[in-house]
């Protein structure tokens, strides 16, 4: 409905989109109806009836109107989430929303509804909630909405298939183990058969997480409209690769990072219309929202045709702060950087959508806490882009297995640079940290023992895994490196979901637990306890 509406709002003669609108209420009138949500089906009726007088062209669409459905939308997508907790009944802004829609009604169409027949919509839809909630509570209890995804059948057929190959190949091998007459040859060969079903049934599973990110983006449309109406702007929002597939739990994540990003292109970038006539440019913005795959990652970039970023009051405000030395000339990638700083702001007042210094932090600290980064670019005068990079999963890390004292650490691969002996010069274990010289360039390094406060015999030959953070270089230094892994990440629990450093753990084969590093929170750990002891 809400999709519908935007395009019937660009495009008001477009009968289609207004009668997929109409067929949706009236479903979900009828839907409501059936299961008991009578608040529900008496609220979509009167949208319903504001929906008809516009498809018998008793009224035409306009802005007002548009705004006044969508206001609808929220209503009924509300009422059903109350409906699913529990809870029936109309609220005061319910209430209000639905006299509104009434008397537009009776203002298209000449006709007063008699108060009685409202009166007893009213009563019916709010009585019969009474009722419902006296079940609900006397019964089984309140329910609670449930996690779902949508999953094709025959991915699950397929999935169902693999597992009973599993099965046969388990028993199998069991019955080989069993027969004395069996080589060992034979027994590692039926092994290894069962271990590739099982990466089979593995990659399979994966798959069915994989969510195409078109209907979470679309979302966003409502976003724009009402948000560029709310600053007297005209801005439309383009979606594209909205097939491209993702793992589901990453595209919930990514929703108050996007929706961060949209608030500051339309309050940062996007000019009034007038200014943007001046320019030459159309009336009505574009923010453009696209997703691709590269490499085994999912890049998603937010751009706009607006203003851009101000380099001036940038460097300015970054020189105010510390960020950057007063006779310093950052590079532009350097210097977008600072945005993303706690508290940083170049807004001038302070408003409803920005100004407080807070949004672009939060961005780059969620983005890093999905094992991603991100990067800005603004060319002068022509709009600012904003590149996200992310793992295509969160259930699964490709890692590099490192050892420091007695304990197993797994660095994220797609943070790793190079892997390489300590120098002698810096062999000698009394100092924490320090710089060091790789191939001309200058390299910062840490031990990490030293971060965990780890306590054992350091090894006598110790390494150097490089290590890369917003286009910068850093080094840890381990005691050993094992080599790269594939492993499944487990979830730490509440208690141990805050420690700086840890992104989460993993069970290796031997059964020992590794720690997953969160190199972007060690590292930024680190810049700050050395700015702090300067």
């Amino acid at each position: 409905m809400e999709e519908a509406l935007l395009v019937l709002e660009s495009r008001p003669e477009d009968g289609e989109a207004l009668g997929e609108i109409f067929r949706t209420v009236h479903t979900l009138k009828g839907d409501s109806a059936t299961v008991g949500f009578k608040a529900s089906a008496a609220f979509a009726h009167q949208v319903e009836d504001l929906l008809d007088i516009l498809r018998s062209g008793e009224a035409e669409v306009t802005p007002h109107l548009v705004t006044l459905l969508l206001r609808g939308v929220d209503v009924l997508r509300d009422l059903l989430r109350r409906g699913e907790s529990g809870g029936h009944d109309l609220t005061g802004t319910h209430q209000e929303l639905l006299a509104q829609l009434t008397l537009e009604v009776e203002s298209q169409t000449g006709e007063i509804a008699s108060d009685a027949s409202s009166s007893d919509t009213l009563a019916d839809a709010l009585g019969s909630a009474t009722v419902i909630e006296a079940e609900v509570d006397g019964g089984v209890g309140r329910t609670h909405q449930a996690k779902t995804l949508r999953v094709d059948l025959d991915k699950l057929d397929q999935l169902l298939t693999m597992v009973g190959e599993v099965a046969v190949a388990r028993g199998q091998l069991t019955q080989m183990l069993e027969d004395e007459s069996h080589s060992t040859k034979m027994i590692l060969e039926t092994h290894r058969e069962g271990d590739r079903l099982h990466m089979d049934v593995q990659e399979l599973v994966m798959k069915l997480r994989m969510v195409p990110v078109g209907p979470s983006f679309q979302q966003y449309a409502r976003t724009v409209r009402d948000l560029s109406l709310a600053k007297g702007k005209l801005a439309v929002l383009h979606i594209e690769g909205g097939d491209v597939e993702v793992d589901n739990s990453v595209l919930q994540l990514l929703k108050d990072p996007v929706s961060h990003m949209i608030r500051n292109a339309l309050d940062h970038g996007i000019e009034q219309p007038a200014v943007r006539v001046k320019k030459g440019k159309p009336p009505k913005g574009t923010i453009t929202l696209s997703a691709r795959h590269v490499a085994g990652s999912i890049v998603i970039e937010l751009s706009d045709d607006g203003k851009g970023l101000d380099r001036g009051k940038i460097l300015a405000e970054a020189r105010s702060r510390g960020l950057i030395g007063d006779q310093e000339e950052p590079s532009d990638f350097d210097l977008f950087q600072t945005v993303f700083e706690p508290g940083f702001s170049t807004a001038e007042k302070v408003t409803d959508l920005s100004g407080r210094g807070v949004g672009m932090d939060v961005v780059r600290r969620n983005i890093e806490a999905l094992r991603g980064t991100v990067e800005i670019d603004s060319p002068p005068g022509h709009g600012t882009r904003v590149v996200i990079r992310l793992p295509l999963t969160l259930a699964i890390i490709e890692g590099l297995l490192v050892r420091a004292a007695e304990e197993t650490f797994i660095v994220p691969l797609d943070s790793v640079v190079e892997s390489l002996d300590l120098p002698m010069e810096a062999r000698s274990g009394k100092d924490d940290r320090g710089v060091i010289s790789v191939r001309g360039r200058t390299l910062p390094w840490v031990r990490l023992r030293k971060l965990f406060d780890l306590v054992g015999p350091v090894a006598p030959r110790e390494n150097l895994v490089v290590v890369q953070l917003a286009g910068r270089e850093a080094g840890l230094v381990v005691d050993e490196v094992f080599g790269k892994s594939q492993t499944v990440i487990k979830p730490l629990a509440k208690i141990f979901q805050k420690l700086p450093g840890i992104s989460g753990s993993a069970i290796l084969g031997n059964g020992r637990v590794a720690l997953i590093l969160d190199v972007p929170g060690l590292l930024r750990r680190e810049v700050e306890r050395e700015v702090t002891t300067a």
